[in-house]
């Protein structure tokens, strides 16, 4: 997305340190999204994630749906398209919504996984 500097997969969201995937605690999958405001705005991240993601349906810690923000703005943006997510009253949305806090960086097999897996499945000719 143009805007969008970097991703980087994590862990965040919990109150034990240095989660890792074998030992996640009470942490959240989660990513982080750097982005520059002047060229992307925070709804349009936002619209995105929600294009890509399904929070229709409850999860353990490690695989909820959670929002997490850094500002008032960021909250109320998150608090209004999470209700847009629901607005049709057939599904209950199940997004949690909570301040940021300490953010763990991933394992590298983690980062851009989803390349790493097209790739290794790219035939060769």
């Amino acid at each position: 997305m143009g805007g969008v500097a970097d991703v980087v997969v994590g862990y965040t969201g919990g109150k034990k340190e240095n989660p890792t995937y074998q030992n996640i605690m009470d942490a959240t999958e989660a990513f982080m999204v750097e982005f520059d405001p002047s060229l992307i705005s925070y709804e349009e991240i936002l619209d995105e994630w929600a294009d890509q993601h399904a929070p229709y349906y409850p999860s353990k810690c490690q695989y909820r749906s959670a929002v997490f923000y850094s500002s008032d703005a960021q909250r109320n943006a998150a608090q209004k398209k999470i209700e847009e997510l629901g607005k049709d009253g057939q599904r209950k949305v199940c997004v949690d919504l909570e301040p940021v806090s300490k953010f763990y960086r991933g394992e590298e097999y983690h980062q851009d996984f989803l390349e790493k897996q097209m790739s290794a499945r790219a035939p060769t000719f």
